[in-house]
């Protein structure tokens, strides 16, 4: 892979984003009293978490003959910008319009699910 998406670039944003989801829940658990912003944070954080553990996965696809999973972690990194970002964001008080750009968020995540399952198909070819 060439240019800034080497393997372990998109690792490491992976771990960042596994840091500030749990940095996150646990703000969410501990910091936050409203719970309108408590469940956007949590929901932001566990999302966020679920999609940096499927870009380390992404790794072991490769390693067992699934090169096309090199292209899910964009769409999941991204995913996770959108779709955990917007509602951080609101439940920070940005305006609400900005739930918006949550389905987009939502909409990378399952095309990276949908690259994972194209790239599954590369494994063990009969």
């Amino acid at each position: 892979m060439m240019g800034f998406w080497r393997r372990r670039n998109w690792m490491t944003l992976a771990a960042i984003s596994g840091f500030i989801a749990v940095a996150v829940g646990a703000f969410a658990a501990h910091g936050v009293s409203d719970p309108r912003a408590q469940e956007l944070l949590k929901t932001g954080a566990m999302y966020g978490f679920m999609h940096s553990m499927a870009t380390f996965a992404c790794a072991t696809f490769m390693q067992v003959g699934a090169r096309r999973a090199r292209f899910a972690p964009a769409f999941f990194l991204s995913g996770v910008l959108l779709f955990s970002g917007s509602l951080y964001a609101m439940a920070l008080g940005a305006p609400r319009w900005l739930g918006a750009v949550t389905p987009i968020g939502g909409l990378c995540f399952l095309t990276g699910w949908a690259i994972l399952a194209w790239a599954a198909r590369g494994v063990d070819p009969v």
